[in-house]
């Protein structure tokens, strides 16, 4: 058995309102690839950012390479070889790759006067080699993908000496090539001894990748299992304490004389938007489906009036003009971005401000803010969508990935859209939210609400569409009723050029 690296006993958190760790135990060995899992505000987050030194534990004993660990902040954890790569990344675009591994800690000549950029990139291409990842040191950081990011924000942990590496929702933002990628470089880390933390929602990732899997509920330790032994419907079951089963969707629930609620004709803007023409029906789930690169997003971005465009859009039968997201919001149309933080929330707002944020016009049509009437429709909302905060006064930026999410689903139903878009509403979500917002939808459907949606997961496309537009390079490539719709005739029209 290999050894003990890292030994994480009985670490107990307490924010204001809210017991985010309860006695938590985790361990990681040498050279291991260990899934750290459950619901979102689970603590998975809480547990790292205290191993970090991020914030200090109320309790508890850390134990690294042996010796009792408590680190005063992240450099302190960094120098001692713990590192962490955040699902956003923090890079600086405008500087080079070389420049970002090695900030604060540049290569230079004549006594330190002056930057050794030569030396730098020769370093940076040095570990590159060293780990098989194929970047130019020089290349600046905005030109590369995601994928790549991410890859030098790893290359820039492993330059530490590396002994801990934790991976927080890694692979949310790649495509299937870039996390093929991403695991060959952390089989490569583990067989040099690098232990590392992998926290993730997709737990077919996880049977792939991990040798062991702890589990959390609700700031609580539930178990840790050998993966192989381990099935995807006992890791849910651990991960939420129910048995979770969405059965696919085999025929339309649309009725044949539904209205048609908004019609799109030639939407054209710049590549990625060409000529796009659809209708979409009262109650009906329309999904987006279609490779990254696609158009799927600036189509939808197009249609909202976020990016200029140019065609006809009729909603309810009376042909609009959008030019700008105030314009779509005052036809009924609702935008849910796969970049919510970014998109879809004022962080630093409260989560009852956010939730009324796109109704104020109607729930304030004087000079004052009616506070009760505001904290009224945020709580009815909350307590529907089941967020979990303290208070409806939490900063929005507080709550786990999944809560926010919801804060934005409720942000749209309080201004009572007709149409909403919701561009992968489940991306960095667990299995117990999926299936709480799978749930949702269908229910805002059946009261007559009419829906797009974009994902990445075919899985989720096939369970929830009625129908299925697939694009290509900017193109409509054809609709798929569900009755016919299968993963391989989606990715034939997902890779129809021309």
């Amino acid at each position: 058995m290999r050894n003990v690296v890292l030994s994480m006993k009985d670490i107990d958190k307490r924010f204001a309102g809210v017991h985010a760790l309860k006695g938590v135990d985790f361990e990681l060995r040498e050279g291991e690839i260990h899934a750290l899992v459950g619901e979102n505000g689970a603590g998975k987050s809480t547990l790292m950012k205290a191993l970090t030194g991020i914030f200090p534990k109320d309790s508890g004993e850390i134990h690294f390479m042996g010796k009792l660990f408590n680190p005063q902040g992240p450099r302190e954890a960094l120098d001692a070889g713990i590192a962490i790569v955040h699902q956003e990344l923090n890079m600086m675009e405008h500087l080079t790759v070389a420049q970002n591994l090695f900030i604060g800690r540049e290569a230079t000549k004549r006594n330190g006067w002056f930057l050794d950029e030569k030396e730098q990139n020769r370093r940076a291409a040095d570990l590159f080699k060293r780990l098989n990842m194929q970047i130019d040191p020089e290349e600046k950081m905005s030109n590369l993908t995601v994928g790549k990011q991410q890859m030098v924000e790893i290359a820039k942990a492993v330059s530490h000496n590396l002994k801990v590496l934790v991976l927080d929702e890694p692979s949310a933002a790649l495509t299937e090539r870039e996390i093929s990628d991403l695991f060959v470089i952390m089989r490569d880390l583990a067989s040099k001894g690098v232990g590392m933390i992998y926290i993730s929602h997709r737990l077919d990732e996880i049977g792939v990748i991990t040798d062991r899997v702890t589990v959390l509920r609700d700031g609580e330790y539930v178990g840790t299992k050998e993966t192989k032994e381990l099935t995807k419907e006992e890791m849910i079951n651990m991960m939420v304490g129910r048995v979770i089963y969405e059965k696919p969707k085999s025929k339309s629930n649309v009725p044949p004389d539904a209205p048609v609620v908004l019609k799109v004709e030639n939407l054209n803007a710049g590549k990625l938007v060409q000529n796009i023409s659809f209708e979409l029906r009262r109650g009906e789930i329309l999904g987006f489906a279609g490779l990254m690169g696609a158009g799927r997003t600036e189509s939808m971005r197009a249609l909202f009036g976020a990016d200029k465009a140019s065609g006809n859009i009729w909603v309810n039968g009376r042909k609009t003009i959008i030019e700008s997201p105030r314009d779509a919001v005052r036809n009924g149309i609702g935008y849910l971005s796969e970049d919510r933080k970014r998109f879809g929330l004022a962080i630093k707002l409260s989560v009852a401000e956010n939730a009324v944020m796109a109704s104020y016009e109607d729930l304030c049509p004087g000079l004052f803010l009616p506070r009760k009437e505001i904290q009224k429709v945020a709580t009815e909302y909350v307590e529907k969508l089941k967020v979990k905060t303290p208070s409806l006064d939490q900063f929005v930026r507080n709550l786990s990935g999944g809560n926010q999410q919801k804060v934005v689903i409720a942000k749209w139903l309080i201004k009572n859209s007709s149409v909403l878009i919701f561009d992968e509403p489940t991306r960095g979500i667990d299995v117990g939210a999926k299936s709480e917002i799978y749930h949702l939808m269908n229910d805002l459907v059946k009261e007559g609400k009419s829906i797009i949606m974009i994902s990445s997961e075919l899985n989720e496309v096939l369970r929830m569409s009625d129908r299925i537009a697939v694009m290509c390079e900017g193109k409509l490539t054809g609709f798929l009723d569900i009755e016919e719709a299968t993963q391989e005739n989606i990715m034939a029209l997902a890779t129809q050029r021309g």
